[in-house]
């Protein structure tokens, strides 16, 4: 009797349990708990038609949308090309700069060393009148640039063409906006007065400045500008002759000072270019001084 009571209470026990599980799995919300029935009724909207499912999201949890993960392989390849061609043309730009500002300082170095320390090496005090018969010093070169020619009028073809160059010279400068003050001293005073080089002059161009005097001071002008020329010994009254002289264009700053001479190997074009380098390269020389006291002196020596 004792054990079939025990059983008893061991079957109403077992079947508490069961029915606790059961009730405990059915309420649960976890993923266990699908339904079996295949026919079980799908949640539908208030209209009646059944919700579709949305995509997956690629995005991690927590994570944000940004640009490169809605642009295409082909956006990002575009904006890499895009920043080459600026890195490209940024470093183009800058070493045109620097290729420029190299130049204008071998120009300034160039001119510098012309010019010597103390007394010029070429130019120097003179004294001479022009063809109008007015005084010319070498103080009518300060304040302009200056170019100097040395030759003579009955010159039958090197002087002529120097001139013809010169001329076209002058006028490409003033294209440019650049003007020279340019002066001819003749090296034969004996057949070169005020009016024969007025009119000699007047046939190249109208900006031309013509200088002469007697013989001790032509050859002192030659020799302060280290020009040399000569006239043939023994000449006879009246007798035509021909006079040896250097051939070469000399280039004067602002202040007087001679930067530059441009010889024969200058043609229309690079002598142009060289001048023109010369008047950008020009620095005053109360600048000049300054600069020897500063850091950076030794870009200019």
């Amino acid at each position: 009797m004792l054990a079939r009571t025990r059983f008893a209470v061991v079957l109403r026990r077992t079947g508490q349990f069961q029915r606790t599980a059961s009730r405990a799995l059915s309420g649960s919300p976890c993923l266990y708990n699908l339904p079996t029935d295949k026919n079980a009724q799908q949640p539908t909207s208030s209209e009646g038609e059944t919700p579709k499912r949305k995509p997956l999201s690629r995005i991690a949890i927590g994570g944000t949308t940004n640009h490169s993960q809605r642009n295409s392989g082909g956006s990002i390849e575009f904006a890499t090309w895009k920043m080459a061609a600026l890195l490209l043309t940024l470093g183009g730009t800058l070493y045109y700069f620097f290729a420029k500002e190299k130049r204008r300082l071998e120009i300034e170095k160039e001119a510098e060393a012309n010019r010597g320390y103390g007394k010029p090496l070429v130019g120097g005090p003179f004294k001479l009148v022009d063809f109008n018969g007015n005084e010319f010093t070498e103080e009518n070169l300060k304040g302009k640039f200056s170019i100097i020619y040395f030759g003579f009028s009955h010159c039958p073809d090197i002087c002529p063409d120097e001139l013809d160059k010169l001329s076209v010279w002058l006028d490409k400068l003033k294209q440019k906006g650049i003007e020279l003050q340019p002066i001819f001293i003749t090296c034969d005073p004996a057949r070169d007065p005020p009016h024969v080089l007025k009119e000699y002059l007047s046939e190249f161009h109208s900006d031309l400045i013509g200088l002469t005097g007697d013989y001790n001071a032509v050859k002192h002008a030659c020799k302060q500008y280290r020009v040399y020329f000569s006239t043939p010994p023994s000449l006879k009254p009246g007798q035509d002759y021909l006079v040896d002289h250097s051939i070469f264009f000399y280039l004067m700053d602002p202040e007087g000072q001679f930067i530059d001479a441009l010889g024969r190997q200058y043609d229309e074009k690079t002598g142009v270019e060289k001048i023109q380098e010369h008047v950008k390269a020009f620095v005053p020389k109360e600048q000049r001084e300054k600069r020897k006291h500063k850091w950076y002196s030794f870009l200019f020596n």
